[in-house]
C-alpha cells in the first residue's frame, strides 16, 4: 500500500488548491472527493454556475432594457432558457476537467468516494461497495459546507429549494420568494428577476447584505428595488403550505403582523453550516458553533490532522479556503505559510456589485478605534458616466491618527475587480494617503477609489 505525505479530504477550492500546492512542493499527495467531478460546491453548484447565470441574465436584461440609452434599438428579444443553462453546464464541465488535468500535472492521486478518519494517519474511502484504505503522514480535512435547512421549511427539491436547485429551474418562476438577503439570496434572486420572475426577498434583519457598511447596504437595496426586486425586511417566514398553484407562505414582520404570499418557488438562502458529518464520531473536536476547532497552524486536536475552509471559523468564502489550503500545506512542508484574516474581501455579484474588505466605520468604533472616512460617488466619474453605470459609491475608512487603511467598501459596477487594489494596499499596511497619491489611469472606474481615499482628508478633486 502506498503511504502519502499528505491526504486531503474534499476537492473544493480549499482541497484541490492545497493538493496542487502540495504537489508543487514535492509532497506525495492524495485527494479524496465524493463527487464524480472535482471542484466542490463552488465549482459544481455554487460560485461558478451562479456567476455564469448572472452574466447571461444581465446580458438578456441589458439587451431588453439598457441599449436604448446608447441609441441602439432591438426588437424581438427572446429567451432560450435551455440554451442558457447549457452554457452554464459547459463552463462548469470545462473547469472541472481542467482541475482533473492539474491533478495529473502535479502528480496528485485522486480517490473517488467518501473519506472518513480511521485512526492515526489512516482514511477509509468508500465508493459504493468498495472500500480503499489510504495512509498518510498528515491529513487535511476540507469537506466544505452545506446549506442550512430550516426545520419548518424542509427542502423538497421542487417548490422549497436550496441554491443547488435554484441554479437549474427549467422554467422561469412566476413568483420566486427568497428567504435571506445575503449573497446567495440576492444573486439568485437577481438572476431570475432579470429573466422575468417576480422576486420577493424576506430578511429577518433591517438591512440587505447584513455584513456590509449600512450606507452601501442601503444603496444596494435601493438599486435592486429600482430594478423590480421586492423586499420585506425585519420579517420572517413562519410556515409554507402547498397549494394547487404552488405555495402559500406566511410572513411575520417585527410588529407581529402576518401577511400571506403565494409563490411557485421558495428559495431558502439563510446561510451554510460546516459539513462535519462523521468528524465528531472520529474524535475531532468541534467548537460551540459546530466548526472544527483548530490552532493558528490549522491543527485539530488529533495528531497530524488539520482542517481548512468552511470547516473552520471565519467567512465561508472560496478564496479564504484556497489561501488556507496553501498556507496549511506550506507549513507541512516546513515553509512559513502566510494567512492574513484582516484582508479577506467579500463580494455580492448583483448589479451593482457590492465588495468590502476590512472594517466598516461602525465596526472600528465598536473596537474603540478612532476613524476618519472619505467617500466618492460613481456619478462623478467620467468612465462610470460613459458606461451608464452611475449608481454606486466607494468609501475608504482609515485610522484617524495614523491614517492606516482599515477598510474599503464599494457598491457599483465592477466592484469585485476594484476591491483587489484595496486588498493589496491593506496587505502592505498602506495609508489612505498612499492610496490617494498612487497614480490611476484616466478615465477608469479605479479613479473612484483614488478620489475616495483623497476624500478621507477632504482633498478630493472632482467632488
Amino acid at each position: 500500500m502506498d503511504r502519502f505525505d499528505v491526504a486531503i479530504v474534499g476537492a473544493g477550492p480549499g482541497g484541490y488548491v492545497a493538493a496542487i500546492r502540495a504537489g508543487q512542493l514535492g509532497l506525495k499527495t492524495a485527494l479524496i472527493e465524493k463527487r464524480d467531478a472535482l471542484g466542490g460546491t463552488c465549482l459544481n453548484v455554487g460560485c461558478i454556475p451562479s456567476k455564469a447565470l448572472l452574466e447571461s441574465s444581465e446580458a438578456y436584461h441589458h439587451t431588453k432594457h439598457g441599449l436604448d440609452q446608447h441609441g441602439i434599438s432591438v426588437e424581438g428579444v427572446g429567451l432560450d432558457l435551455a440554451k442558457l443553462l447549457e452554457r452554464k453546464t459547459a463552463i462548469v464541465s470545462e473547469l472541472t476537467g481542467g482541475i482533473a488535468m492539474l491533478m495529473k500535472k502535479n502528480k496528485v492521486k485522486v480517490f473517488q468516494g467518501v473519506g472518513t478518519l480511521d485512526g492515526p494517519g489512516r482514511l477509509l474511502v468508500k465508493n459504493d461497495d468498495e472500500t480503499t484504505t489510504v495512509e498518510a503522514r498528515s491529513i487535511v480535512l476540507a469537506q466544505g459546507s452545506v446549506p442550512v435547512e430550516l426545520p419548518f421549511l424542509p427542502y423538497d427539491g421542487e417548490s422549497i429549494v436550496s441554491s443547488t436547485e435554484a441554479l437549474s429551474f427549467t422554467e422561469v418562476p412566476k413568483h420566486l420568494l427568497v428567504v435571506g438577503a445575503g449573497a446567495i439570496g440576492l444573486e439568485l434572486g437577481s438572476v431570475w428577476m432579470r429573466l422575468g420572475a417576480t422576486v420577493t426577498v424576506v430578511e429577518l434583519l433591517p438591512n440587505v447584505a447584513p455584513f456590509a457598511d449600512k450606507q452601501l447596504s442601503k444603496t444596494l437595496e435601493r438599486s435592486l428595488a429600482g430594478q423590480g426586486m421586492n423586499f420585506m425586511l425585519k420579517s420572517k417566514v413562519t410556515r409554507a403550505e402547498k397549494t394547487d398553484e404552488g405555495l402559500s407562505v406566511h410572513i411575520e414582520n417585527d410588529k407581529g403582523e402576518t401577511q400571506i404570499l403565494a409563490c411557485d418557488k421558495l428559495l431558502v438562502a439563510v446561510g451554510r453550516r460546516p459539513n462535519t458529518a462523521g468528524l465528531k464520531e472520529a474524535g475531532v473536536e468541534l467548537n460551540e458553533r459546530g466548526f472544527v476547532a483548530v490552532d493558528e497552524h490549522f491543527r485539530t486536536n488529533l495528531d497530524q490532522v488539520y482542517a481548512i475552509g468552511d470547516l473552520i471559523p471565519g467567512p465561508m468564502l472560496a478564496h479564504k479556503a484556497e489561501e488556507e489550503g496553501i498556507a496549511c500545506v506550506e507549513r507541512l512542508a516546513g515553509k512559513a505559510g502566510h494567512m492574513n484574516y484582516e484582508v479577506i474581501p467579500s463580494v455580492i455579484y448583483t448589479h451593482p456589485e457590492l465588495a468590502v474588505v476590512g472594517l466598516s466605520e461602525d465596526e472600528a468604533k465598536k473596537q474603540g478605534i478612532p476613524v476618519k472616512s472619505g467617500k466618492f460617488l460613481y456619478r462623478a466619474n467620467g468612465r462610470a458616466k460613459s458606461m451608464g453605470e452611475q449608481d454606486g459609491l466607494v468609501k475608504v475608512v482609515a485610522h484617524k491618527e495614523t491614517d492606516r487603511l482599515l477598510g474599503v467598501h464599494i457598491v457599483g459596477a465592477r466592484a469585485s475587480d476594484l476591491i483587489s487594489e484595496a486588498v493589496v494596499a491593506m496587505e502592505f499596511q498602506a495609508s489612505a494617503e498612499d492610496l490617494a497619491r498612487t497614480i490611476h489611469a484616466h478615465p477608469t472606474l479605479s479613479e473612484i477609489v483614488k478620489e475616495a481615499a483623497m476624500a478621507v482628508d477632504k482633498n478630493q478633486i472632482h467632488g
